[in-house]
């Protein structure tokens, strides 16, 4: 990363919403669950699979809760409806873990009781930030003999060896593996490339070699070889795991996995509350940092 990108990442949050918008675009499906369908669809029709995402994370009501909720629950009739291949991914904090851990998981519940109405959808829980590590992990433990879940693990936390082989233990069948995207402390996360890599590696051979099923979610070439090794020595079916992408990033590296015959599914995410996702996700590859000059300085 060269320092003009570096400059730029930090200026995200002064740099004006609309250009922010127009530069993230290719990350959101869009403000509706029209949008999200729609962008589904094409996906389902390149051959990969995807996951729906309702942005709106750290709320500051029950009622955003509610709201939340009820829309996770049209977007898994509406997967029913419409015949797409897509499962669901939630965030706890869009659901009221913040404010009243009761609620939530009654406004989980909600949720799962839809999926499993509704064709037994799968429902991923997705992994914050450190702070709700280990509450989301037993809110999981806790629903997962009921209900058809997973979880997500991010390779960067020096405790996710540790948790898999809890899940194992305890049971679990599915989980996300990602590198993670927040900013943590050294003492609790891995902080240089090569070590994260190496932990992701570690961490995915532990999970795959004692029978979860794995999304194995990263765009890195040198991870997705050492998984291809991984999956190659352990003789793995390819109905074991699945490769996993999020919307808009390495589109030629998603086509060329589809086309090796890899199941592969893209996350996609949408809403109203898109700016948050979005400066995290520039933050996270500041390579985006030309497209934003060219915005600003074109308007386009």
């Amino acid at each position: 990363m060269n320092l003009f990108n570096k400059l730029i990442a930090a200026a995200l949050p002064i740099i004006p919403k609309g250009i922010v918008r127009k530069v993230s675009a290719r990350y959101i499906a869009g403000d509706t669950l029209t949008d999200a369908v729609r962008v589904v669809r094409t996906l389902n029709a390149e051959g990969a699979m995807a996951t729906v995402d309702v942005l709106g994370e750290y709320i500051t009501s029950l009622s955003d809760a509610e709201t939340n909720t009820k829309y996770s629950c049209e977007v898994l009739k509406t997967i029913e409806r419409e015949k797409i291949d897509s499962n669901l991914s939630i965030k706890l904090t869009s659901l009221g873990l913040d404010l009243d851990a009761g609620h939530c998981e009654k406004n989980v519940r909600t949720i799962l009781e839809t999926a499993r109405g509704h064709g037994n959808i799968f429902v991923r829980f997705d992994m914050e930030n450190s702070p709700y590590t280990s509450r989301t992990l037993e809110l999981h433990d806790k629903l997962k003999g009921e209900f058809n879940i997973g979880v997500v693990l991010q390779a960067y936390m020096r405790r996710s060896e540790d948790d898999i082989r809890t899940l194992i233990a305890n049971g679990s069948r599915n989980i996300r593996l990602c590198k993670g995207i927040y900013n943590e402390s050294e003492t609790i996360a891995f902080k240089g490339r090569d070590e994260i890599r190496a932990n992701y590696l570690r961490c995915l051979e532990l999970a795959l070699s004692n029978g979860l099923y794995v999304g194995i979610a990263t765009h890195d070439p040198f991870l997705i070889a050492g998984a291809k090794e991984i999956i190659t020595k352990l003789k793995l079916p390819r109905e074991r795991y699945e490769f996993q992408m999020l919307l808009g990033v390495t589109e030629p590296m998603r086509r060329s996995l589809i086309k090796e015959g890899f199941r592969l599914r893209v996350y996609v995410p949408f809403g109203a509350d898109w700016y948050g996702y979005s400066i995290r996700r520039l933050k996270e590859n500041p390579a985006m940092a030309g497209h934003i000059t060219k915005a600003i300085f074109t308007g386009r």
